[in-house]
Parts: C-alpha cells; structure tokens; sequence
C-alpha cells in the first residue's frame, strides 16, 4: 500500500504508542495542524484503511467505545518507506489570499474588516508558537516545525501590516500604509 501523507502522519504518532482516534486527531491538532489539515473524520478514515491494510492493529474498546490502535511491523516498515522518499512541492491553500485575488469585488472597508481578522487570529498563532518554543530544546527536530511557524507568523504580519486596506483599529499601528479609498486613490 502506497500512503498518502495523512496516513503516514498518524502512523508516525502511532511510534510513540497505542492511541485512539480521538486521540490521534487532539495531536495531530495540537501539532502538525498547524502546517498540515487533517480532520476529525479523516483519521478515523484513515484508521480504517490502515487496520484492513494490516498496518495498524485494533485493540479492544474502552471506555466510551473508544479503540486504541497500535502500529504493526508492516506498519513501521510502510512509514519508513514513506519517510525516507523525497517530499513533494508545498501547496498553499490559504483562503485570504484567494479573497484578496478577488477584492475588485468587494468593498475596501469588507476588505479591511478581513485583513485585521486574520492579522489577529496570526497574532495569537505567532504567540502562542513562541511560548512553546520557549520550553524546547531548539535542537530538536521537530522543534524546527515550530521555528518555520514562527517565522512564517512573522513575514505573515509584516505582509498584512503591508497591505493597503486598514480598519480604524489598526491604523493607529506603527508602520501601517494609507488606506485605500474604492477609487484607488490613496489616502492617510
């Protein structure tokens, strides 16, 4: 069996020990989705596909039904094949962007209203990557995931902060450029 990324990711959380669904999709939250969208539904999914391809096998249902899933000897050796391959091209899927693509469309102060949403969900996500960084050991290697998403968080608002389109609330903010009128015309 082939594997796609997202069933290679679970069986690399699987190394550490048995888990169940839930399990898997609260760490797989708490850490890879930061970079990397997997739902809820889709490791159960995956789950399923990985225990029929005898890649992971079901433990017994505990409490509240749930069922813990061990990695197999298959298992480990289908995620090392996975691990060791070339990664693929990144793909962004980043749904302002595709908005802003757009924003003939749209009036500047909606555009304005979105751009400071986003400048303050990427303000929470950049402080809260920084206080995990700070407990880390900076040598680690998945602690250089968290490095990028700090940096990334980083060029992020400085984009943001350059972007024409500001509310009332952020232009007071240091650095922040005029804002532009439906005419183009720019003004401070």
């Amino acid at each position: 069996m082939e594997l796609n990324s997202t069933a290679a990711s679970l069986l690399g959380f699987l190394h550490d020990g048995p888990m169940s669904g839930w399990e898997l999709a609260s760490a797989v939250e708490g850490t890879i989705g930061n970079f990397w969208n997997v739902t809820r539904s889709q490791v159960y999914r995956e789950l399923r596909t990985l225990a029929d391809a005898g890649l992971v096998k079901p433990g017994d249902r505990g409490p509240r039904g749930r069922q813990r899933f061990a990695i197999t000897a298959a298992g480990r050796r289908a995620f090392a094949a996975w691990i060791a391959r070339e990664p693929g091209p990144e793909l962004i899927r980043f749904p302002l962007l595709l908005t802003l693509f757009f924003a003939d469309h749209l009036a500047p102060e909606e555009i304005a209203g979105f751009v400071e949403t986003h400048r303050r969900r990427h303000e929470e996500r950049l402080a809260r990557y920084r206080s995990l960084f700070k407990d880390s050991d900076p040598e680690s290697p998945r602690v250089q995931t968290l490095r990028f998403g700090i940096a990334y968080q980083e060029a992020l608002l400085r984009w943001l902060d350059s972007l024409p389109w500001k509310t009332r609330h952020s232009a007071g903010r240091p650095g922040r450029p005029a804002t532009v009128t439906s005419s183009g015309r720019s003004r401070s």
